[in-house]
């Protein structure tokens, strides 16, 4: 199969069923499966584009799980899926015109920012407190930008979204994470779209992955409802922190090769 051997599907595979179980609680299933993407050797912009094809099975799985609870409604997020579509369209389009190489320094920074943001950010909680911003401010700001970034990188994006539905919206958890799913079913499909009419996705990778992706998906948003995300917030934080130590282990990363050239004009000095 082209670019990997069928071991590493097999571990790809593997990678998308714990992701889309963790994705489904509490968002940042992408911190698990772009790296894999990339340790498997798909450059940058390719792995963004097939985590997209297989994400986006996890997501409809969780958003179906979420509606039939009575968790979601739709039609209340209509704006905010719209404005999130425009976001993560502008994403792509901004994907397709950056260096893989400038893509591949910048996503280990990245994953850092998200890792801090679990670490240092606002405990969620399941109760509905006083919205801070209305649904129609949601709509034109925080979605279209959050709607961007999965569209450009995506990796938290779910995550994201949780987190700002909490804070500025005042939902609780599981409500805050059953709206975070839609809209980043939203971007995902968009972002897809896009980036695979530039030719940035393997379907045989993302579609195998995508068998994983539902499984874990539909078992994950089960657990979100019956459980929450107290669980998953630290285990995102070791994954992504990780993961990000495993790419920077390659000595021929762009901000590897930037270290070892200052270690060694520093010698030279």
């Amino acid at each position: 199969m082209e670019f990997v051997t069928s071991e590493t599907l097999g571990l790809l595979v593997a990678a998308a069923l714990f992701a889309g179980f963790v994705d489904a609680i509490a968002g940042g299933g992408g911190l698990i499966a772009v790296p894999a993407l990339l340790w498997a050797g798909l450059p940058p912009a390719m792995a963004i584009g097939t985590n997209k094809a297989q994400a986006v099975f996890g997501t409809s799985s969780a958003v179906l799980t979420f509606h039939r609870r009575g968790h979601l409604d739709i039609r209340d997020a209509g704006a905010a899926v719209a404005a999130t579509a425009i976001g993560a369209a502008l994403g792509g389009w901004a994907l397709r015109l950056i260096d893989a190489s400038l893509l591949a320094g910048i996503i280990p920074v990245l994953l850092i920012g998200v890792a801090l943001l679990f670490l240092f950010g606002p405990r969620l909680s399941d109760e509905d407190a006083r919205s801070r911003l209305s649904m129609a401010a949601f709509a034109g700001t925080l979605a279209p930008a959050i709607g961007f970034y999965d569209g450009f990188f995506g990796p938290g994006a779910g995550s994201f979204f949780t987190i700002a539905f909490v804070v500025l919206r005042g939902y609780g958890l599981r409500r805050a994470t059953a709206n975070a799913k839609l809209l980043n079913l939203t971007s995902n499909l968009v972002s897809l779209i896009v980036l695979a009419e530039s030719g940035q996705v393997i379907w045989t990778i993302g579609l195998s992955m995508a068998v994983s992706q539902l499984v874990g998906g539909w078992l994950g948003s089960r657990a979100a409802i019956h459980f929450g995300a107290n669980l998953i917030r630290p285990m995102l934080i070791v994954v992504s922190l990780s993961m990000t130590g495993k790419l920077l282990a390659n000595e021929h990363h762009p901000i590897r090769l930037w270290f070892d050239r200052q270690v060694v004009q520093r010698t030279a000095s």
